[in-house]
């Protein structure tokens, strides 16, 4: 069941946005060379801690870390570990929160050193078509909408949108009702009215938008395994079009 937000639930759920966001701005200030992936999940714990907030990923169908960090080729859900950040490097960091009963959820994509242009354009491109879709996350709009204009963005500058993996309500729990793909037709899917709070999170690939599983049972990998992307907003519609909660 889609649930449409009341003006209260909204500042509850900003409230826990206003925190990913601390939590990911903190992180991606100590994303550099040499740290190690587990030690970026610590400093996530610690930060959500200070900020009276709970980690919403862990434990969530037993993934065994706070945040997710996926490097290169691999798309999302990536599990912290010994891994060292290295020149070249592009590291996905998503992390959402529960504060005072609400969720937040966020993610972005940063560059370490020196990469292909082609990466460059890829994360830029990425970036962008999150633009593209909150801009079409208004009222009387369909969920179809938001993902055709993601898909069309991202396609018609040569990349593939991952379709296996899509964004979502949010709110009193992390994933709720409805799923928002990043790619579909206009004026499909559910109705977007005033009220209405989702995840939108487009995940791009280099090449094929097919997608593997590696053994850990968690980390999604492309299936050529080319570079992937991904930026994610949580973002409530009101009168006034789409307001980005985790901004």
């Amino acid at each position: 069941m889609v649930v449409f937000r009341s003006k209260d639930e909204i500042y509850k759920i900003h409230e826990s946005c206003k925190r990913v966001r601390e939590v990911l701005d903190y992180l991606e200030q100590n994303i550099a060379e040499g740290i190690k992936t587990k030690e970026l999940n610590s400093l996530a714990e610690k930060k959500s801690a200070q900020l009276k907030g709970v980690p919403a990923f862990k434990g969530y169908s037993g993934f065994p870390a706070s945040v997710c960090i996926s490097l290169n080729e691999e798309v999302v859900h990536g599990i912290p570990g010994d891994r060292v950040i290295k020149n070249g490097d592009i590291v996905k960091v998503d992390f959402g929160l529960i504060y005072q009963g609400y969720y937040g959820d966020a993610a972005f994509t940063k560059i370490v050193g020196k990469v292909a242009d082609s990466t460059k354009k890829l994360v830029e491109i990425t970036k962008e078509s999150l633009a593209k879709g909150i801009e079409a996350a208004v009222d009387g709009n369909r969920i179809g909408d938001i993902g055709f204009a993601v898909q069309t963005f991202v396609e018609n500058s040569n990349f593939n949108v991952v379709r296996a993996f899509v964004g979502h309500g949010i709110g009193r729990a992390l994933h709720e009702e409805p799923q928002v793909p990043n790619y579909g037709k206009p004026k499909s899917g559910h109705i977007i009215k005033k009220g209405l709070v989702i995840a939108i999170e487009p995940m791009v690939n280099e090449g094929t938008y097919e997608v593997d599983i590696k053994r850990d049972g968690w980390t999604v990998v492309t299936q050529d395994r080319k570079m992937s992307a991904h930026f994610e907003h949580t973002i409530a519609v009101t009168e006034n079009g789409a307001v980005i909660l985790t901004k």
